[in-house]
């Protein structure tokens, strides 16, 4: 699929388009896109550029004439990013963890849906305070573009959708306080979290918890971009996700709901492994996916996630076998 025209709010971003067999690193501005080679970057490859990004550099060659540009709407974009790792937040949006939780515990009918609110509420609010940000790993290698159609595993029937803000890392980030945290930002993109929920808690080993590997690890699972736009253009403070489902909107919330900020997440993360240039930090959910709706991914079905000075994605879902 081209590019969509519900496009990025800053002067330029970067992105990755299909050359013939191979992947070209790109800068857009406005309607136009230009390739990137080492030369123009002063890098030789993103990752080495995000790790100590010259922005000016490529503002300069965004507002200049040439042969190179072409419509970016003639080119078929794809994932912005090479992470080599990919880090997730879980439990993230506020309003989101307080349904989950309040949900659980009127179910047996000890609290009233107003008490079982304000508890959850209240242990969110002393989370946010006192707590801390909740991570697991995914696979790189479910990075992919909106350019290619996800592909719904059929050993499930409930796949679901999770809209999120992602951190694309800049230089190294290693025991870095809150306070640094944001130096180590290049820039933000959209992901579409796809997660398998009757896989993400053992039924043979209910000890064991979660296994996010089966849950969240299918090939295509991370549906990302189409485009990295510099930490300097966004505000994240309240920042709008909206994710619609074949034209129906099912998840419309801010990142102004996040217990935890960019910042906090970033150093939490970087607490435990550094964080190297190019890699995702995707942030939470907010309320809205599929299993508080009770519908689930179908064959045919049309994901549209949009965030604030982003962008839009717009993935198409295939039941196996019949990816094409």
């Amino acid at each position: 699929m081209t590019a969509q025209t519900n496009r990025f709010t800053a002067p330029f971003a970067l992105a990755r388009y299909r050359d013939g067999d191979a992947v070209q690193l790109g800068l857009v501005a406005g309607e136009r896109i230009r390739p990137l080679g080492p030369s123009d970057l002063g890098a030789p490859d993103l990752n080495t550029f995000l790790g100590a990004p010259d922005w000016n550099r490529l503002a300069a060659l965004a507002a200049a004439e040439g042969d190179e540009w072409m419509p970016v709407g003639e080119v078929v974009l794809t994932a912005p990013v090479e992470p080599r790792q990919v880090l997730q937040a879980g439990a993230n949006y506020r309003e989101h963890v307080i349904q989950l939780v309040a949900a659980g515990l009127t179910q047996d009918g000890s609290r009233t849906p107003e008490e079982a609110r304000e508890f959850a509420a209240e242990m969110m609010d002393k989370r946010a305070a006192h707590g801390d940000p909740y991570f697991f790993i995914g696979l790189p290698a479910c990075v992919v573009g909106d350019d290619e159609p996800l592909v719904l595993p059929a050993y499930s029937e409930v796949h679901d959708w999770e809209l999120e803000l992602a951190v694309v890392i800049g230089s190294r980030a290693f025991h870095v306080s809150r306070a640094e945290a944001l130096q180590h930002v290049a820039g933000y993109t959209i992901v579409n979290d796809v997660t398998t929920r009757d896989l993400v808690f053992r039924k043979d080993m209910k000890e064991i918890g979660t296994d996010w590997y089966r849950a969240k690890n299918a090939p295509g699972f991370l549906p990302t971009g189409p485009f990295l736009v510099p930490a300097q253009f966004v505000d994240t403070s309240d920042t709008n996700l909206r994710l619609d489902l074949n034209g129906e909107t099912k998840q419309d919330g801010s990142t102004s709901d996040l217990l935890f900020d960019v910042a906090a997440l970033v150093s939490g993360a970087s607490q435990t492994m550094p964080l190297l240039p190019g890699d995702l930090l995707l942030t939470g959910s907010p309320a809205g996916n599929g299993q508080h709706w009770k519908r689930f991914l179908r064959d045919g079905d049309v994901m549209t996630g949009s965030i604030e000075g982003l962008g839009t994605q717009v993935v198409r879902c295939v039941a196996e076998g019949d990816a094409s």
